[in-house]
């Protein structure tokens, strides 16, 4: 009788040894796995903060963009520069409407009022017929007007 008490515990002692080993051997790929997670983690903050860092040089990069092409048509060559407030208060000095203005240079009034507001700007050919009316007095922008 004491064979059969002895078999079961051999089963158990089987069972509980192969129980510990796999547990060991988890415990080891489990530890391999955590450290593989954490650098992972790590990693993965490092790239936000990267993308992060890209989208806020994209904003910049597209609000100087945005202002270059003020600049642009001085650099072509024209020494003739362009201010959304210069104009208009050119057009005040003259006493002149939007709509006369816009006679005087040959475009429609909306055009003016777009440039005096800074929306867009004039094209190179409009930028010379603007200097010439920086050149002009009140009595010869009315004489202008009074014969077109």
């Amino acid at each position: 009788m004491k064979d059969k008490n002895r078999m079961p515990n051999i089963g158990n002692v089987l069972k509980t040894e192969i129980a510990r080993v796999a547990r060991k051997e988890l415990r080891a790929e489990l530890l391999a796995l955590k450290k593989s997670v954490a650098q992972y983690r790590g990693q993965i903050a490092q790239l936000k903060r990267r993308v992060q860092a890209m989208e806020q040089q994209v904003k910049r990069v597209g609000r100087s963009a945005a202002r270059a092409p003020a600049a642009e048509p001085a650099d072509e060559g024209s020494s003739l520069r362009f201010s959304a407030k210069g104009f208009a208060a050119q057009r005040r000095r003259l006493g002149l409407s939007a709509a006369a203005v816009a006679q005087l240079l040959g475009v429609s009034a909306l055009s003016v009022y777009k440039w005096e507001s800074g929306k867009t700007r004039p094209r190179a050919r409009q930028l010379e017929a603007i200097a010439s009316l920086r050149r002009m007095g009140k009595r010869e922008a009315a004489a202008r007007l009074a014969s077109e």
